[in-house]
């Protein structure tokens, strides 16, 4: 019998009906166009052919390591949704649909998956079987919505990298380089638009395609709706403070809430309280440590955009500088300089925002200013406050004790590692110390 799904993938590599167009490179997303290493829909826990709800098994097993239920359950998503898209064209789901399901299978810590999930134990310790499934298709479709926010971040933000490997719009540019007359940067930025459209278009297709209990059905589809306009207005929000070189704090930590907190942690979180019918009072206080924590989250991530080695980010060092990116730290370095009438500050700082060639000495010079003003420091503190909130108000939810624990060390990791961040004004550690990503614990 013919293979079928990301089977057919794993044990045939290219598939004989795909376009004859030039072998992807090695370079880019590992076995995109060769070669899966194991069927999407078979990871350890579930058996090759589990699918549906007893793929998921019992609420205590989910708990024993949430990322590999989730895992099971994208896999069950993605394998229906591919089977589609070779439907449809064979080139089509080659280069763009399964380049899409692998960057999505390769990702990160699953951390939205997981405050979803223990947003949802908190407040249903005595769920069953039944209530695990529709969670973790939900999840799923976070992993999608994510898959989408950082395919179309990296076109947006011209980032070569992602992850430690090519960003899908620069491995696309790659694979079809050789072709003549291509204008193949065009084309792979055009092409990774269309991925992550197609991977927003799944995740809700995920959720529509769910059936969620009656008590709180109504609610999660409607912080579904909110989620998706928060991230796009947040993600917009980033791009005008770049082309308006914007110096508001204020704004800046708007952008970092929309783009970054609601999205990351607080909707998720009100998710999984929506899914266990939690009232008003618990669904606010979990809601309210969610936003602390994710701005935290984007706090943090703004330093190491800065100060973090790529061996720990995964990403080159300063981007957001090159980019001009409106960031709350590099907002309160100016307003810090113009307060304190230090010319040579400010000059570093207009010289080197938005500089595509920025050296690394530039960069160095922009470490000492952002540490010399104080908004380094002034920001690990705040992060610090931002964490001990957060902790505040999940001891308020007064929710289930397990579930408040792990909520509290989940909460606590999405604000990095300080090991991964160097400790003078101009350091970026390759100490093999940390393993954070700017990728970050949430991306």
């Amino acid at each position: 019998m013919r293979p079928t799904g990301l089977e057919e993938l794993a044990s045939t590599g290219r598939r004989a009906d795909a376009h004859p167009g030039p072998e992807p490179s090695p370079s880019g997303p590992e076995g995109v166009g060769r070669t899966l290493l194991a069927p999407v829909s078979s990871p350890a826990g579930g058996g090759p052919h589990a699918r549906g709800p007893e793929a998921v098994g019992s609420p205590e097993t989910v708990d024993a390591d949430v990322p590999a239920a989730v895992g099971r359950v994208l896999g069950q998503v993605l394998d229906e949704a591919l089977a589609e898209s070779r439907a449809a064209d064979p080139a089509f789901a080659l280069d763009l649909a399964e380049r899409l399901a692998l960057f999505t299978l390769q990702g990160g810590k699953r951390m939205r998956s997981q405050f979803l999930w223990w947003g949802l134990r908190a407040c249903a310790p005595g769920m069953d079987a039944a209530d695990a499934y529709p969670a973790l298709r939900l999840a799923a479709g976070l992993e999608l919505i994510q898959t989408c926010a950082l395919v179309h971040d990296d076109v947006m933000d011209g980032s070569l990298v992602r992850r430690g490997r090519p960003a899908v719009h620069a491995a696309l540019t790659e694979q079809y380089g050789d072709f003549p007359e291509s204008d193949a940067e065009h084309f792979g930025k055009a092409a990774a638009v269309l991925v992550g459209d197609l991977a927003l278009a799944w995740a809700d297709d995920v959720v529509a395609d769910t059936e969620f209990p009656a008590a709180g059905r109504r609610q999660v589809r409607a912080i579904w709706r909110a989620m998706r306009t928060e991230m796009v207005a947040g993600q917009y929000l980033d791009l005008r403070g770049q082309v308006t070189r914007s110096r508001s704090t204020s704004q800046a930590l708007r952008t970092a809430c929309l783009k970054t907190a609601l999205y990351s942690v607080e909707r998720p979180l009100a998710l999984g309280a929506a899914l266990a019918g939690a009232d008003d009072r618990t669904t606010r206080a979990l809601r309210s440590a969610g936003r602390c924590a994710g701005i935290a989250f984007q706090l943090r991530d703004d330093l190491l955009g800065v100060f973090g080695a790529p061996r720990h980010t995964g990403k080159p060092s300063g981007e957001d500088i090159r980019e001009g990116k409106l960031t709350y730290l590099v907002s309160l370095a100016r307003a810090r300089a113009d307060s304190n009438d230090d010319r040579a500050s400010l000059a570093v700082l207009e010289n080197a925002l938005g500089d595509a060639s920025l050296s690394e000495e530039g960069l160095d010079r922009v470490r000492h200013v952002l540490a010399a003003t104080g908004a380094r420091a002034v920001v690990e503190n705040k992060i610090d406050r931002l964490v001990t909130r957060a902790t505040r108000h999940l001891a308020a939810a007064s929710v289930e004790p397990v579930a408040e624990r792990r909520l509290h060390g989940l909460l606590s990791a999405v604000a990095g590692d300080q090991a991964a961040i160097g400790q003078g004004p101009g350091t970026a550690p390759d100490d093999g110390r940390g393993a954070l990503l700017k990728d970050g614990p949430l991306r």
